[in-house]
């Protein structure tokens, strides 16, 4: 079993990553550097973890020594900062949103087709006992078809956490709650659910003095046929994430666990004694899987040995990006988007307002 050596860019969110997996998983992974601007984040994490410190993101790039390269930058920097990296020979894991449009997304595909690695979004939530659970059963043919999801995401940020250069500003984070928030919860559901097929959405900026939004809901539907509704807010004192999900035979809830909406036990109910023997069986049979990082850099390691695709790939942040180009497409205008959008639709470039 090959251990491979970690780089983590941006110790924000990566010291997560760092927390949750690459300093638990020893014989998988080694954590080689660290790289951050902030001289005493980055020193005091290199001394904690015993690695290298660099403010250099293309000197890291270019070591010989550097397997994987965790990217956990402000998001305007994911683009070029993974192109980079994979045009260096290495392979990527991304975190949220990986881009900023549809076009971009076609970028980042070319680039991993011409580069020897892979690149792997971080979609954590869809890694834990309850997610596990629920797709086992769903696959199996057990739920039947889908009816309706309600996903919500109501969280608590105070003004201190946006006292920061890139978190509000709409150019270097991207987009608010939908973007930086509730996209793992709303991958979860379409992962679940299938793909969304028609969008409407409303948002609003009610709390804190900044560019991007702090309140948003959508209203969706499935190709399936299937309905949803989606909330999100960062300014909910009682913090929590739940997704429920109606099948013709088997209903979905989570935890309110705010951020590890995969983690179980979830509640799955059934119509009848037989499906619900099976589901209970079936979670039972799942009740130790790792979750969040851990799980999906667990998932990350096997793929690489055996040479299969990552368990996240990009076309799942082409559909999370392709639901957010819908949703502020249809908040911007007040009608229905639908999806996918036609290869010379404009809204491909991007949902930013165009630069005066």
């Amino acid at each position: 079993m090959k251990t491979y050596r970690v780089a983590v860019i941006g110790l924000g969110v990566g010291r997560g990553h760092i927390e949750e997996a690459w300093a638990t998983l020893p014989g998988q992974f080694e954590l080689t550097v660290v790289c951050d601007l902030d001289a005493g984040r980055r020193d005091s994490v290199a001394q904690e973890y015993g690695c290298d410190a660099s403010d250099d993101f293309d000197a890291v790039i270019a070591r010989e020594d550097i397997d994987i390269v965790d990217i956990c930058t402000p998001p305007a920097l994911h683009l070029p900062q993974v192109e980079s990296a994979l045009s260096a020979g290495k392979h990527v894991i991304c975190e949220k949103p990986l881009a900023g449009s549809l076009d971009e997304i076609e970028r980042l595909e070319l680039a991993e087709r011409r580069a020897p690695g892979v690149l792997m979004p971080v979609f954590q939530y869809r890694f834990g006992a309850g997610a596990k659970a629920a797709r086992r059963i769903i696959d199996e043919g057990i739920a039947g078809k889908p009816l309706v999801a309600t996903a919500e995401t109501h969280w608590f940020r105070d003004a201190a956490y946006f006292d920061n250069p890139w978190r509000g500003n709409l150019r270097a984070e991207l987009g608010g709650t939908m973007t930086t928030h509730a996209i793992h919860i709303h991958d979860m559901m379409s992962w679940l659910m299938g793909p969304v097929e028609a969008v409407f959405g409303r948002m609003a900026t009610r709390i804190h003095d900044i560019e991007t939004e702090d309140t948003a809901s959508a209203s969706v539907a499935f190709a399936s046929g299937a309905l949803g509704s989606l909330s999100a807010c960062t300014g909910s004192h009682d913090e929590f994430s739940r997704l429920f999900m109606a099948f013709e035979h088997v209903s979905f809830e989570t935890t309110r666990a705010p951020y590890a909406v995969g983690r179980g036990p979830w509640t799955i109910t059934a119509r009848d004694p037989e499906r619900q023997a099976r589901c209970d069986e079936i979670a039972r049979a799942c009740a130790d899987t790792p979750e969040r990082f851990t799980g999906q850099m667990m998932a990350f390691h096997d793929a690489l040995e055996a040479g299969a695709p990552p368990p996240v790939g990009v076309a799942d942040a082409r559909a999370a990006i392709a639901f957010l180009t819908a949703f502020y497409r249809s908040a911007a205008t007040q009608r229905q988007v639908t999806l996918p959008l036609s290869d010379t639709d404009p809204a491909r470039s991007g949902w930013l307002p165009a630069a005066s």
